[in-house]
């Protein structure tokens, strides 16, 4: 296999991690997988997207000519390989603490014509960091190309998971006025095939435009804390022989259904703020 070949750094620099992320709000890890695992997920990702679009509620917009798809674990060859990565688990294990839990498995797709999106949250900042100053949840990205200026790169204001959402629509839509801000910190994120980053989905961000011809599909695995509740916004479904084929250090982590058949998914979690892209 593919993920027996690559030799992973086993132990990381766990206040490297936390500094990371409870100041920037995203760190990376270059090369984590190979760039053939890698593009074995895009081929998967390929297929799943042309199925998703022709089925109802099987993918849901976030802004035009952009998606969001929410997909079973077994439906790409290599969540094993990616929720075991020893770099996954240490900044897991750090932020997190050793009882989180994995709620959620899907992909974007900022397609040829994408436009920027406004800058945003991915939903409203939780008690625990407003009040705690904590972060309960993570979002772990690859992508599946290598990412080019003209591709539409994902663009991050570091520092801003802490900021009080005063004055954001549905707690997660800032005003206008705090783009100028926002665009002054900005930093464009242009990954390459391998790399995976982890970041607070509260730390404010976008999608830009993307004026290739290429699309640029992004996996993302979502996790939380005990304490948080993100798992409502998903439906993790593994049939039962897969759960019981995975190991069990992994099967701890997941908050899934176990069931007999998979059901098609229809995404829970819209973002109503996006589809119109930016004003």
């Amino acid at each position: 296999m593919i993920a027996e070949e690559r030799k992973p750094q086993t132990t990381y620099d766990i206040a490297q991690i936390m500094g990371g992320l409870y100041g920037d709000g995203i760190i990376g890890l270059k090369g984590a997988f190979s760039r053939e695992w890698a593009q074995q997920l895009g081929e998967d990702i390929a297929v799943l997207y042309e199925a998703a679009l022709k089925r109802p509620g099987g993918a849901v917009g976030r802004g035009p000519k952009r998606h969001y798809v929410e997909i079973h674990p077994e439906g790409i060859r290599g969540f094993v390989e990616l929720c075991t990565h020893p770099w996954v688990v240490a900044v897991c294990e750090a932020v997190l603490g050793p009882g989180y839990k994995i709620v959620e498995i899907g992909f974007d797709v900022p397609n040829p014509g994408a436009v920027p999106q406004p800058w945003h949250r991915d939903f409203p900042a939780p008690d625990d960091t407003l009040v705690g100053r904590r972060l309960n949840s993570l979002a772990f990205n690859l992508t599946t190309v290598d990412v080019t200026e003209e591709m539409g790169p994902f663009e991050v204001a570091p520092g801003t998971q802490w900021d009080l959402p005063e004055g954001f629509e549905h707690g997660m839509f800032p005003p206008k006025s705090l783009y100028p801000r926002y665009e002054r910190k900005a930093q464009q994120k242009m990954p390459q095939m391998g790399d995976i980053s982890a970041r607070s989905a509260l730390t404010i961000h976008r999608g830009t435009a993307n004026t290739s011809d290429i699309p640029r599909p992004a996996l993302v695995l979502g996790v939380d804390a005990p304490t948080a509740n993100n798992a409502e916004r998903h439906d993790l479904q593994v049939t039962r022989a897969y759960y019981e084929a995975l190991p069990e250090s992994l099967r701890q982590h997941l908050t899934c259904r176990v069931v007999d058949k998979l059901e098609p998914i229809v995404q829970a979690h819209t973002i109503e703020g996006l589809m119109m892209g930016e004003a």
